[in-house]
């Protein structure tokens, strides 16, 4: 039975590609309450959700350039429907007083959660829930915006498009990478309460332990990380320039990625390819990547000591178990 359509819904996304990824569900469940998704966030974004069909608006640079997209958006909206400024018609998925102020200023009703005083920006501004997954989270405002509670997801279901799954494989054929390769992603923004998320044994790993899987290893790193990839990761089969809609298929194809806390990691877990996250000050109960096939591997800190990295031994029994239960693994 065909679902009523709601009419246009503005979706400010986040700015980090792990956040955009875990907020995938909370799309798909406003999409298929019959919602028509008008998304804008980065430039990246519109790749990374390519296979979904959603339009994806360029967020501009500047408060001024942001504030005149959305009222485009709002104008376009408003001519194809004609309730669209009576009701909620934005989400605001960020929690910066900007964003908000953004869709105040462009005379959109936004929904959002309460965070740095911009309640009275907000058309409606609910509860951030505490100690919840930020995927959760995401689902929540979903929930707050839909009247109605649903179960969460078991997997995030990201669906990369046919060209780039085409790119994928064509680009596995040009550096002879063989099927159920092991993708790894060795390089984190950013820090966790003052520190590093890169876990530091990384390059040894690769080097010692991931030649006895007799894979080929794939490293595809990011701006500025092509040097670190060369130098330290040698013996992989090293990818620059992938775009993220080539990086997820690319990662659909694979048999394994190990990977830091990082965007990438979470993009394999939304595809549904079998991760090993190595974690060290990282909490997974709150970022963790999302899914059934997904093993983190973290160590034990002292009581009161910043938390501790795993031992190479814990990473190579994930790894082992990972490709064992891989269907695709023989």
């Amino acid at each position: 039975m065909p679902v009523p359509t709601r009419g246009p819904l503005i979706v400010r996304l986040r700015n980090w590609v792990g956040d955009v990824t875990l907020g995938l569900p909370a799309l798909e469940r406003l999409a298929g309450a019959g919602y028509e998704l008008q998304l804008v966030g980065k430039g990246w974004a519109r790749e990374l959700l390519a296979g979904h069909g959603w339009p994806v608006h360029v967020l501009p640079q500047r408060t001024l350039e942001r504030v005149a997209l959305l009222r485009r958006l709002r104008a376009d909206a408003r001519a194809a429907d004609r309730g669209f400024g009576q009701r909620l018609n934005a989400v605001c998925f960020p929690y910066s007083f900007s964003s908000a102020l953004e869709f105040r200023l462009a005379g959109l009703r936004a929904i959002g959660h309460v965070y740095e005083g911009r309640s009275l920006l907000l058309a409606r501004a609910v509860p951030r829930p505490q100690g919840r997954h930020e995927l959760e989270v995401y689902w929540q405002l979903a929930s707050a915006l839909l009247g109605a509670q649903a179960p969460l997801p078991e997997r995030i279901g990201l669906r990369p498009a046919p060209a780039h799954e085409d790119a994928a494989r064509a680009l596995c054929e040009r550096h002879g990478i063989a099927p159920g390769c092991i993708v790894i992603c060795p390089f984190s923004g950013g820090t966790w309460s003052g520190q590093d998320k890169a876990w530091p044994g990384f390059a040894d790993f690769a080097a010692r332990e991931l030649p006895a899987f007799g894979r080929t290893v794939v490293v595809c790193p990011g701006p500025g990380e092509e040097a670190l990839a060369r130098e330290q990761f040698a013996s992989a089969v090293c990818l620059e320039g992938v775009g993220l809609g080539t990086y997820a298929a690319l990662l659909a194809q694979a048999a394994l990625m190990i990977s830091n806390d990082t965007g990438p990691g979470h993009i394999a877990a939304a595809v549904g390819t079998p991760l090993v996250s190595v974690l060290g000050p990282s909490d997974p109960a709150q970022w963790g990547a999302w899914g059934p096939d997904v093993r983190v591997v973290k160590g034990a800190g002292a009581s009161g000591e910043p938390a501790a990295w795993p031992d190479p031994a814990a990473v190579r029994d994930a790894v082992a178990a990972a490709l064992r239960a891989a269907p695709s693994a023989g």
